[in-house]
């Protein structure tokens, strides 16, 4: 049993990046879905798709995205863990790499890019950042 499994699923995506694998495959949850729906809409992935391996135990496969053989995600870190939770507010949430890189928030109106949380103006606990 994983205690975080979108940090599982990060960790995942840097290693396969680092083995230049095509695709890789994470456990589902609801949580990893939505950042992956962020991190496909910022174009960081090709696709993620679900499939069902056994009864109710599903599993991710996100293709991975590379430049002329450089990966696309250079860094990618976990943010807010469950021993110590990062909120923060719109007008305190910093830029990254200088707005190269983006931060992925949970906010009340669901999962969201950092650029997307300003535009609403609203803040919430700080996922992930990925440059």
């Amino acid at each position: 049993m994983l205690t975080d499994s979108l940090a599982d699923m990060l960790t995942r995506i840097r290693n396969g990046q680092r083995a230049k694998l095509s695709y890789v495959t994470a456990p589902l949850s609801r949580l990893s879905a939505d950042v992956l729906e962020v991190l496909k809409t910022e174009g960081y992935i090709r696709e993620y798709s679900t499939t069902e391996i056994r009864k109710n135990i599903s599993e991710i496969k996100i293709e991975l995205k590379y430049n002329h053989g450089i990966p696309v995600i250079k860094k990618i870190d976990r943010v807010s863990k469950p021993g110590r939770r990062v909120y923060s507010s719109i007008a305190n949430l910093a830029t990254y790499y200088n707005g190269l890189g983006i931060s992925i928030l949970s906010t009340s109106r669901g999962i969201m890019s950092d650029y997307d949380a300003r535009l609403a103006n609203i803040g919430g606990e700080v996922l992930c950042t990925v440059f």
